[in-house]
């Protein structure tokens, strides 16, 4: 008896020899992401710069490009860094001033009488009358003595440092210099003709001001920086041969530069703080002018390699 033919055994379903997507596992794909190797469809993938990455891949990148294109600022739009690096060369551009006084002079406290010193020194008749404005500045570099510029340059490293942290270094150079000339000009338009003066108080009463700006735009207590400014002018009025006129120049100057700095709008922010610090500067400059046509009768003259200025009659 023929027995009828079984039927074919079922034969599986052919299983693909390629993996599945990672986010379509009934996609069978050759490809992969360049930078976790998952498999993945071309539905899942995206062009890189290097190959093609998946999805998540794309994402993550994303993410860490935006952490790294934001850096903490200050209120006065600074990148925060806690590395000093202006205040310790206006440091050392003080003391080598110093130094070559002292090598001239060949004296530790009497280096005034340094040829530099001469030239440097903020002497308003040689400045009205031979024009040498350089002493505005350049006086700000000169010291009396080792005692005097350690205490100025201590106060310079106490302050430099806070203020260059929070303002930036070119802010904070922008801050010193104007001072400075700030200063000198108190001193230029006010004090005695005939008087010399040097020294960075007017730079560092800057930064005393800067301070004090600072502490109220932060909510700070301001308790502490308004009695050290009270007991710095206490001290400036009390000592003799102090330029009280330097100090209280640097003093608002500086007050008014940092004030620019930490009150400008975000938008625009370089713009506004630049075109104050440049307003500033040429108020400053409009000022010896003006005070150059008070004493424009002023005569100098050299006798041998001294140079002597007066006032006729």
């Amino acid at each position: 008896m023929n027995m009828p033919p079984h039927p074919p055994a079922s034969q599986p379903p052919q299983q693909s020899a390629l993996p599945g997507c990672w986010w379509h596992p009934s996609r069978p794909t050759g490809l992969s992401c360049v930078r976790c190797g998952r498999p993945a469809c071309p539905d899942c993938l995206r062009e890189a710069s290097v190959g093609y990455q998946c999805i998540d891949c794309v994402q993550t990148g994303r993410r860490e490009q935006n952490v790294q294109r934001y850096t903490p600022r200050t209120v006065a739009g600074a990148q925060v860094s806690h590395r000093p690096v202006v205040t310790p060369i206006l440091i050392v551009l003080n003391v080598l001033a110093y130094v070559v006084t002292v090598s001239q002079a060949g004296s530790l406290t009497r280096n005034d009488t340094a040829a530099l010193f001469g030239d440097g020194v903020l002497w308003p008749l040689a400045i009205a009358g031979e024009d040498e404005w350089w002493r505005l500045v350049m006086s700000g570099f000169l010291h009396y003595g080792p005692i005097h510029l350690a205490v100025n340059m201590l106060a310079l490293w106490i302050l430099g440092r806070d203020m260059e942290t929070l303002l930036g270094r070119v802010r904070f150079t922008a801050l010193y210099l104007v001072s400075l000339l700030g200063g000198a000009v108190a001193v230029y338009l006010f004090d005695g003709v005939d008087r010399g003066t040097a020294g960075a108080s007017g730079a560092i009463y800057g930064l005393l001001g800067a301070m004090l700006v600072a502490v109220i735009r932060l909510r700070l207590n301001p308790a502490y920086a308004i009695g050290t400014i009270v007991l710095n002018l206490i001290i400036t009025v009390s000592l003799p041969n102090i330029s009280l006129l330097g100090h209280l120049g640097g003093l608002v100057v500086g007050a008014l530069v940092t004030a620019a700095m930490v009150y400008a709008p975000a938008k625009g922010r370089q713009y506004w703080q630049g075109g104050a610090v440049a307003v500033l500067l040429i108020a400053l400059l409009v000022l010896v002018f003006v005070r150059d046509a008070q004493l424009a009768s002023v005569v100098c003259g050299y006798r041998g390699d001294e140079l002597y200025c007066g006032i006729p009659g």
